[in-house]
């Protein structure tokens, strides 16, 4: 059955003013993300592509164009708390312990305590960290404290999961690790999760659509279905349609500098 499309934007364009005049970050941005998609964007660093996700969360507002998260303006779709946000750092208080720190979100929301604890159990299944809820974030790895902030962003159960670059400080063997399994969580979540990355082989793991950026001001250079299994164990990486994706993403991101 043919998902329909929960983001979109048309004719995007995004100018900053600053002391040194204009900086245009998204020109001319087009895309349609489809309910349950697993879309990452790729470009080299400055080309936009936090703006883009910042934009989809109305923290940045476009200059022009049109964007619609699940049909409504993105702060509509705030307001509706049709998304979770994981950053790049985890983000976690420290004098709270990770069961706490999922609930924040809860309680500012007003749930009561036993559907905050309810929520909170469910997801630390999720990301595989029971038996972790009342260690503080100062006692678990960086990959840990990044299940905890995706647990987080997951506890009120929104539809879309924004996540910029949140293993991109993390080593590569905790970083495989993690992949297979944010791909396991999405698979049993069928969230739309939207993931900027700089890691082409990143990209092609996860991702059922690879939304490649050029440098600034960031423009679609490509848009690539993957047509890989959605089983994905890490030995596809050697596989031939493992590199020829890669290869193709690497080509748009080369012809997105000469283009410039």
């Amino acid at each position: 059955m043919l998902q329909p499309n929960v983001i979109e934007a048309s004719n995007l364009h995004l100018s900053f003013e600053t002391n040194d005049g204009p900086v245009n970050a998204l020109s001319n941005v087009n895309l349609s993300i489809k309910k349950g998609d697993f879309v990452s964007f790729i470009g080299p660093s400055g080309c936009g592509k936090t703006t883009l996700l910042r934009v989809l969360a109305d923290l940045d507002e476009p200059t022009s164009g049109i964007v619609t998260v699940n049909g409504v303006s993105p702060r509509d779709a705030r307001m509706a708390r049709a998304y979770g946000y994981v950053f790049q750092a985890a983000g976690l208080y420290p004098w709270r312990n990770i069961s706490s720190n999922i609930k924040l979100p809860l309680e500012i929301m007003g749930y009561s305590k036993s559907e905050q604890q309810s929520r909170v159990s469910k997801v630390l299944e999720l990301v595989e960290l029971v038996g972790f809820e009342k260690k503080f974030p100062w006692q678990l790895s960086g990959g840990m404290q990044q299940r905890a902030s995706i647990a987080r962003a997951l506890a009120f159960d929104a539809d879309i999961l924004l996540m910029d670059e949140p293993f991109g400080a993390l080593d590569e063997i905790v970083r495989d690790h993690l992949n297979e399994q944010l791909l396991k969580l999405w698979k049993s979540t069928s969230k739309t999760i939207c993931f900027v990355t700089h890691s082409i082989p990143e990209a092609v793991y996860l991702s059922t659509k690879i939304v490649v950026m050029s440098p600034r001001p960031g423009r679609i250079i490509d848009v690539i279905e993957s047509d890989l299994p959605i089983d994905r164990p890490l030995e596809i990486r050697d596989s031939k349609k493992f590199i020829e994706l890669s290869q193709r993403v690497r080509e748009g991101l080369r012809s997105g500098h000469s283009y410039e």
